[in-house]
């Protein structure tokens, strides 16, 4: 099982309390191709091939281009991606878990490399404003 880089400078952890089934809320958040169709921080996205472990996915936001790898995915409940930009090495996992008609998710990411240790301070702010909108 993957997890973020607990020795990381930045570690950002939230949850959110959804109500909607988890079957639209897996497929929305999986559906990496229409991201920027509801996120409003993703200005394009793209998933080359399947959504399965070691494929990845192009995308922009906040004016970084990125490269993430699947590293994980349990469907319906778990999905880790993650990879180098700009200096930056991230780590997100993200799971769900439906209880009643609710569905808590939980959303975790690391940040690591130079830019990091630089200003933590700001870009865990940065990263934890990004992870509240999305």
């Amino acid at each position: 099982m993957f997890t973020i880089d607990e020795t990381a400078p930045v570690i950002v952890r939230l949850t959110a309390v959804i109500d909607a089934p988890l079957e639209r809320v897996w497929a929305l958040h999986t559906d990496i191709d229409a991201w920027a169709d509801w996120n409003t921080d993703v200005d394009q996205a793209k998933l080359d091939g399947p959504l399965l472990p070691g494929n990845s996915f192009r995308w922009k936001t906040h004016g970084l281009d990125i490269t993430s790898t699947i590293r994980e995915i349990v469907p319906g409940e778990r999905l880790v991606w993650g990879g180098p930009a700009n200096g930056i090495d991230g780590v997100h996992v993200w799971t769900f878990e439906q209880t009643g008609g609710q569905i808590t998710v939980r959303t975790e990411e690391s940040w690591s490399g130079a830019p990091v240790e630089a200003a933590p301070e700001q870009l865990g702010q940065a990263l934890e404003q990004s992870l509240t909108a999305w």
